[in-house]
Order: C-alpha cells, then sequence, then structure tokens
C-alpha cells in the first residue's frame, strides 16, 4: 500500500503513533468559505431546546492521572472559574447539519479539497483499491478517500440517510464555525467543553465515573478488539452511533466521550497559564485546534483518550470520519 508522504499526523503533545489514531491531519491552505444566511424560525427552536444551561463556577480541570498523556498537556490539576453558559446536550446530527448546509449552500473544507481521510475497515472491501488514493506513512489505517465528505462518509456510494441522528462527521474546525455564525452559537472553550463532560464530578476519569464499565454496562461508544484490525463492537458499534446511544451525564449532556472527537474554540498548546483561571480561552495564536473527547476509535492499549481530561489537536481545515463538534452560547 502507498503512502502519503504530503500527510502528516496531528502536532502537538504525546507520540506521533498515539496520535495518528486519534486525528490524522493535513496542511490544506486555502481560506474557508462562509455562510451568513439567517436560520428558519423551526430550526432555531429545535437549536434552543437542544441547549442546557449551565451554572459555571469553581472547578478541577486536568488531571494528575497516571495513565494520562502528560505530553498532550492534561496537567497541571488546576481551579478553574467559569461564568453561565449554554451547550448543546447532543453532538450537531446530520440531519441538523443538513438543514444548514440546505439554508445556506455551506461547502465543507473537505468538500471543496476534494478529499477526506476515512478509518480503512469502514470502506468496502471490494471497492478498497478503486476509492482509496493513499494512507498515512505512520498511519496506514487512515486513508485518504477522494470525495469523502459529510453527506457521504466512506466516499463515493454512501450515504446518511440511516444516520441523521448520527453525529456529522468530515467537518473542519473552520466548518464548524460557519455553522456557529448560522445558528447563532459558538464552539465551546476547552474549559467549558471539560466542566460540562464533568457533569458535576469532581476529578473523575469519566463523565459517569472512575470505572469504565460499571456494573458491566457500556457508557460509551469506544473501540473493543485488537486495534487496528478487530473491533468486536461489543458496545453495540462499529462507526458511530445516534447521539443519544448512551445514557447522559449529570447534567444531562450525551456522548461527552467516545463516539466522535469535538472541537473546541482554543488554539491548543501544552503551556498553561495558571494565572488565566477565570474563562480561560487558551493562546491567542497557534497551528492547531483542542479537539476533546476521544472516539470510536479510541482503546486503552492504544489511544486512551476517552477520558474528560483528555485532549488532542488537529488543523482548522482537517476532516477526518470521526471528528465532530457540539455548539455553545453565552449565558444572558
Amino acid at each position: 500500500m502507498v503512502h502519503c508522504s504530503g500527510l502528516q499526523t496531528s502536532s502537538g503533545g504525546g507520540d506521533s503513533q498515539a496520535k495518528s489514531c486519534c486525528s490524522p491531519s493535513a496542511t490544506r491552505t486555502d481560506e474557508s468559505n462562509d455562510s451568513g444566511l439567517p436560520v428558519r424560525d423551526d430550526v432555531r427552536a429545535k437549536i434552543s431546546s437542544d441547549m442546557l444551561a449551565l451554572p459555571g463556577g469553581r472547578f478541577l480541570m486536568g488531571t494528575n492521572y497516571e495513565g494520562a498523556f502528560t505530553q498532550d498537556g492534561e496537567g497541571p490539576v488546576r481551579p478553574v472559574i467559569l461564568s453561565p453558559f449554554l451547550i448543546d446536550r447532543f453532538t450537531v446530527t446530520n440531519e441538523l447539519f443538513q438543514s444548514f448546509v440546505t439554508e445556506t449552500g455551506h461547502l465543507t473544507d473537505a468538500e471543496r479539497f476534494g478529499w477526506s481521510f476515512v478509518f480503512w475497515s469502514h470502506i468496502p472491501a471490494e471497492r478498497f483499491t478503486q476509492l482509496v488514493e493513499d494512507t498515512v506513512e505512520d498511519a496506514p489505517w487512515w486513508c485518504k478517500v477522494p470525495g469523502a465528505m459529510w453527506k457521504c462518509p466512506e466516499g463515493s456510494g454512501s450515504d446518511i440517510s440511516d444516520r441523521l441522528r448520527h453525529p456529522v462527521v468530515h467537518v473542519s474546525w473552520n466548518d464548524a464555525q460557519a455553522f456557529c455564525r448560522w445558528s447563532g452559537q459558538r464552539l465551546p472553550t476547552e474549559a467549558e467543553w471539560e466542566y460540562a463532560a464533568r457533569g458535576g464530578l469532581e476529578q473523575k476519569l469519566y463523565p459517569w465515573g472512575d470505572k469504565l464499565r460499571p456494573n458491566g454496562q457500556h457508557h460509551c461508544n469506544i473501540w473493543q478488539g485488537q486495534f487496528p484490525q478487530e473491533d468486536t463492537g461489543d458496545d453495540g458499534f462499529t462507526g458511530t452511533c445516534p447521539v443519544d446511544a448512551f445514557p447522559s451525564n449529570g447534567f444531562d449532556l450525551y456522548s461527552m466521550t467516545g463516539n466522535t472527537w469535538e472541537w473546541c474554540d482554543d488554539w491548543f498548546t501544552t503551556e498553561k497559564d495558571v494565572a488565566q483561571a477565570t474563562n480561560p480561552k487558551g493562546p491567542s495564536s497557534g497551528q492547531a485546534r483542542v479537539i476533546k473527547g476521544g472516539s470510536f476509535l479510541c482503546h486503552k492499549s492504544y489511544c486512551n483518550r476517552y477520558r474528560v481530561a483528555a485532549r488532542s489537536s488537529n488543523s482548522p481545515d482537517s476532516s477526518t470520519s470521526h471528528m465532530s463538534f457540539r455548539c455553545a452560547a453565552d449565558r444572558a
């Protein structure tokens, strides 16, 4: 199989192999398009009804967990104070993103560049050589697939007709920003996202506690089996799942870990400004944006980043079959 010399794994903390299962990225130097059309009243009502008001206040961000990826800048544990804010209960779905595209005509970065990254086992074996143009050198399970985009997640011949309640994928940070401009929302900061994911619990590994499978029950969509060869799908899924497939956390927010990585507003850095303790927003510039939550590809043996304090990054115009977003808003 050929390798993509022009593609690179995500920059930032951690070793490159562990990162490459999280989110491959490619440097693409075109400007993102924009959309400024108003949202329909019925769609706006749906968006508003799916947002929850969180009180904010003081919480402990980060982790000192012994299994943390220290190179990713997960620590130190530090007190953070947040103003009250609103956040989506669910990741943005294919159905909602389709409304956005229908109303605005927005072209995603994947569409404009003509390709996106797809995980190898989700590509039909009989069409693999036809669909795959290249692979990432250090992570050959990531395939460059021309035509892969939000409504054709595995490239030509695939569609989302049976995945309308799944999170939209193949969306870049730029695309998420365009959606927010349309919907009247914004992306959450990393601090807001982590506070929301914790669901009122303090310093727990997951949104529900410290045990991955309390009482033997799956609480998120991640990888079971040997990565990257086989996902047994013991949790019921081997790809994305509906946004409400698993129980919500203490704040009634769904799929805060697993299923898909979620874009945050912040530029990524491993340096922490502990003096910026109130409503931190990260550095003023950078090369990559923060992503949080892990995905259906995460596994404890390879990419244990489905913990609430775990973090990774990707370039703002990158897209993959396991990155999505949810929105936030200021609370009046």
